[in-house]
């Protein structure tokens, strides 16, 4: 593989599509075993000359607004969510057309645009926020924090909710995950029922949406769990199921490669890279977390240690501290692991840093999709 890399100019996105494939068979078989319908939330992997593809495993696609739906719709052409925390009038027209299923974020908002929605009719749903947190360490990902805008509490949905509110409503959409095991949807779902479960017991509620966040494609995945939350929505209350993970789909199967430029020295030797944290891989900051490097460890395990930056003026754009075999030299390069998740979707050109290209890893070869260059930066500016 690193061969094979090698030869790729750096910085790159690789998707690796057997270890994708993998993922999605995983997803498939979830689908034929409880009768769940498995949404791909483009938030995470939006890379759309796969979607095709994706699409003989998944049954449609989850989107945050308006060209997310419209992306879905108009490359995977099936099923098609969209939630948003609040819809634009602007807009609304177009998402008619690449949306399926609308979430709204409150009880005004449905209100608002459920007669223009049911008059084209789509499958309208209610987002609740339970209040019931099971995270720990990074509250900007916790939709159940104190303070999140995200959800509908019972306090919320108990003073806005009449019959007339019901009566616009299909289904119901919780999200409260990430990167979790079932047994925290399984905490979270028995306060769904317990704050909503006269919501859920209404015969105008068709189906619920479990949301994403669910590590479904992780070894240590205890998918037996989720499967009986599955099954006990559908025999309990005689819904459909939804789910939508977006790091399930494409979870370590994909790489960012990068080349040391340079070596430094300040209390730690530090490799200067073609890559960068703030730009092309912006959660290591965000969240924060030091993803995975092939062939290296945390430092002092092996016998030579480094800290990993980019090459932007921002002082914190460093990636990590690894130790390694040997030493770091100039035109070294690094692989990424685990980088195929919210890379793509989220970086940047702060600095006018240069896109990774992308490429697909198949079969021993790279197959490019897509390469950028100046244009790219300059046509967001003017």
């Amino acid at each position: 593989m690193k061969d094979v890399f090698t030869k790729i100019e750096s910085p790159a996105y690789i998707i690796d599509k057997e270890a994708l494939e993998k993922n999605l068979k995983i997803l498939k078989s979830l689908q034929e075993d409880t009768g769940c319908r498995v949404l791909l939330a483009q938030k995470a992997f939006s890379c759309y000359p796969l979607y095709k593809w994706i699409g003989q495993y998944l049954y449609g696609t989850a989107a945050s607004g308006l060209y997310e739906a419209r992306l879905g719709k108009e490359e995977m052409n099936k099923e098609s969510h969209v939630f948003s925390a609040a819809y634009r009038d602007d807009e609304i027209e177009s998402l008619i057309k690449y949306s399926d299923h609308f979430v709204f974020n409150s009880v005004f908002q449905l209100k608002k645009y459920a007669g223009r929605l049911k008059a084209e009719n789509k499958h309208l749903g209610i987002r609740i926020n339970p209040m019931c947190s099971t995270q720990h360490g990074h509250e900007i990902y916790d939709p159940c924090a104190k303070g999140s805008r995200l959800g509908v509490t019972k306090s919320q949905w108990e003073a806005q909710a009449d019959e007339e509110v019901i009566n616009m409503l299909d289904g119901v959409h919780f999200h409260t995950l990430c990167e979790q095991n079932a047994d925290d949807l399984q905490t979270t779902l028995n306060a769904v029922e317990e704050q909503f479960k006269n919501l859920l017991m209404r015969p105008e509620i068709k189906w619920i949406n479990f949301g994403g966040g669910h590590h479904i494609t992780k070894k240590d995945y205890k998918i037996d769990i989720l499967k009986k939350c599955i099954k006990k929505m559908q025999e309990k209350y005689n819904l459909t199921v939804y789910i939508e993970p977006g790091e399930a789909v494409a979870l370590n199967a994909g790489y960012l490669t990068s080349r040391v430029l340079d070596i430094v020295e300040n209390e730690i030797k530090i490799a200067i890279l073609d890559s960068s944290a703030a730009c092309h891989m912006p959660d290591v900051i965000e969240m924060p977390y030091t993803p995975p490097l092939m062939n290296a460890k945390e430092p002092g395990v092996l016998k030579y240690n480094y800290r990993l930056g980019g090459p932007t003026c921002l002082s914190g754009d460093v990636i990590g501290d690894y130790s390694f075999d040997k030493e770091l030299s100039s035109g070294d390069l690094l692989i990424f692991e685990d980088m195929a998740i919210y890379t793509m979707v989220k970086n940047n050109t702060f600095n006018g840093m240069k896109l990774p290209s992308i490429y697909v890893y198949e079969n021993n070869k790279c197959s490019l999709l897509k390469q950028f260059g100046y244009e790219d930066f300059k046509c967001r500016l003017g």
